[in-house]
């Protein structure tokens, strides 16, 4: 394939290893952006698209993306903070949650933000630490920057609180830390640099994606009501812009199939049965277009 033909294809950032890269990976799959990659290889190629995607650490994706390596990446939104690389904010993917949150010691004497002026603290995110500080007066703190592990710092007597990813907390526990103050709350997210070659085509692979991200949030519900409770019911279930209704033999009963939260999906449930609603089905939604 010549130079030329090679600049035609979009390139993509995704993490290269661990969960997110698993994840990332099913995600694309489903919105239809299928590769294959071999062991070890560092690039793929779609197969319907004119898209190469390239394996990376998810920490330098946010760089790479700003420097035009890449024209889109899938990454944190604390690395991309962390980075302060410009970029264009795409989609957030709904996975991948955490938050960011400053932790002391189990018998730590620090009572207030004010507190830690002239303290040193251990992490991995100085930047976005540095700049929470700064905001609420604190501009006096040694910083202890590491690209791992952060949690025994504080045993190790190498730091007087840490700042780290916090998930469910059992592993504060086991070092005899505490949460003081959380510092932000992320996720997965996709990112697109400012020289991109192609807008339109990163615009079509967006919109698959927000598809498949819509999906997993939603359930389809149907069931059958009386149609004396009809009003009751779409209050209930309003759906995305407003339920289907389908006149059933029995003139009293009506179907009704609606969109909703999957997260609230058993509530509702419990909500219709008490209206007289019967045959409450809940089916997962694949794909979408809102």
């Amino acid at each position: 394939m010549s130079d030329h033909e090679a600049e035609r294809f979009l390139r993509i950032g995704l993490p290269s290893k661990g969960r997110l890269a698993e994840i990332s990976a099913q995600l694309f799959n489903e919105a239809g952006i299928t590769f294959r990659r071999s062991d070890r290889s560092l690039f793929a190629r779609c197969r319907d698209m004119p898209v190469e995607l390239t394996f990376l650490r998810a920490g330098d994706i946010p760089v790479l993306a700003a420097e035009g390596a890449i024209d889109l990446g899938v990454t944190g939104a604390d690395l991309v903070a962390e980075s302060g690389s410009d970029l264009i904010h795409r989609l957030d993917l709904g996975i991948g949650a955490c938050r960011l949150a400053l932790c002391v010691s189990d018998e730590a004497s620090i009572a207030s933000v004010a507190d830690l002026a002239g303290r040193r603290i251990a992490t991995s995110f100085p930047r976005i630490t540095r700049q929470w500080l700064a905001e609420r007066g604190v501009v006096d703190v040694h910083f202890v920057e590491l690209s791992g592990s952060v949690e025994v710092m504080i045993q190790l007597g190498v730091a007087d609180a840490i700042v780290d990813l916090v998930e469910t907390g059992s592993t504060l526990a086991a070092n005899r830390l505490r949460v003081f103050a959380e510092i932000g709350r992320y996720e997965t997210v996709l990112v697109q640099n400012r020289t991109i070659c192609d807008q339109a085509l990163a615009d079509r692979i967006v919109r698959r994606l927000e598809g498949i991200v819509i999906a997993r949030s939603y359930s389809l519900l149907e069931y059958n009501i009386p149609r004396a409770r009809l009003a009751e019911a779409e209050a209930i279930t309003p759906g995305f812009n407003s339920p289907t209704v389908s006149a059933l033999e029995d003139p009293h009963w009506c179907a009704v199939r609606a969109m909703v939260r999957r997260g609230e999906a058993h509530s509702i449930m419990e909500r219709l049965e008490v209206l007289g609603a019967s045959a409450v089905i809940e089916t997962q939604i694949a794909n979408c277009r809102l």
